[in-house]
């Protein structure tokens, strides 16, 4: 099994891999667009990864329980589709929202992140749908104050889990963040919700990804025919994702620019 702790220089080549990325998806979110296709974005993703001499992540990886390799570089998740969307056809429409989740291989070590977009703009979905997504990013930086040495995973859901539902919605069921580094999904798995000073004890060098996956309605989903994840209601959902080291200084956010 991969060692949960990194070496200082692996974070450093981690932290270069997640500029890299964030910079991909910086791109991702100015071209998602009406009238652009989620195939089109998957395009653009690849091309910019590989420009930069990196390997697209997701791009025939089979995680475990998968029945094939994943055939694309992006995952794009439109509306109630909470996770693992894949590309297609699909024209962009003012008022869907898009989550965009990436991951990259730089000098042999796996960063992941994921955001949700609004298409045309925010002031174009409805006010339920804006005050989820900015919940559902709330709740990831809620969950990365709680990752830093001596706190435990069960402190990262808890943080997830209170502002979820104080607002009303819902964790969607049974989808994690993971520790990453060598291979794309590691130990532990980083559940969105918990109770405080419970689960393993965090400690420094340990890198994460923490990604709160945020309903309306129920939480409850279901397996889609391309093996993304929507809700069973029809209830739309966002996601956003960082990859954490985590430091002596407290929480170091991995995939920004």
């Amino acid at each position: 099994m991969t060692g949960l702790i990194k070496t200082p220089e692996q974070i450093e080549i981690m932290a270069e891999g997640g500029r890299r990325l964030a910079a991909v998806l910086a791109l991702l979110r100015r071209e998602t667009k009406p009238g652009v296709t989620t195939l089109e974005l998957d395009r653009i993703a690849r091309m910019k990864i590989e420009a930069g001499g990196d390997k697209p992540a997701f791009l025939h990886y089979r995680p475990a329980g998968a029945r094939k390799a994943y055939p694309f570089t992006l995952c794009a998740s439109v509306n109630d589709v909470v996770v693992h969307g894949q590309p297609s056809g699909y024209v962009l429409r003012e008022g869907d929202i898009l989550k965009l989740d990436l991951g990259l291989r730089h000098q042999g070590l796996y960063l992941d992140s994921a955001i949700t977009v609004p298409v045309g703009g925010m002031g174009k979905v409805p006010k339920e749908v804006q005050r989820l997504i900015l919940v559902t990013e709330e709740s990831l930086a809620l969950g990365i104050k709680e990752a830093k040495p001596g706190k435990r995973l069960g402190d990262i859901g808890y943080a997830i889990e209170n502002i979820v539902l104080k607002n009303g919605f819902s964790v969607a069921e049974g989808l994690t963040g993971h520790g990453i580094g060598e291979n794309m999904h590691e130990d532990p798995s980083v559940f969105n919700f918990g109770d405080r000073h419970t689960g393993m004890l965090l400690k420094e060098g340990m890198v994460i990804a923490i990604e709160p996956m945020v309903a309306i309605g129920s939480g409850d989903i279901v397996q889609l025919k391309d093996e993304g994840y929507g809700t069973v209601d029809r209830s739309w959902a966002a996601h956003f994702e960082h990859t954490i080291a985590i430091t002596a200084k407290g929480p170091r956010i991995l995939t920004v620019v």
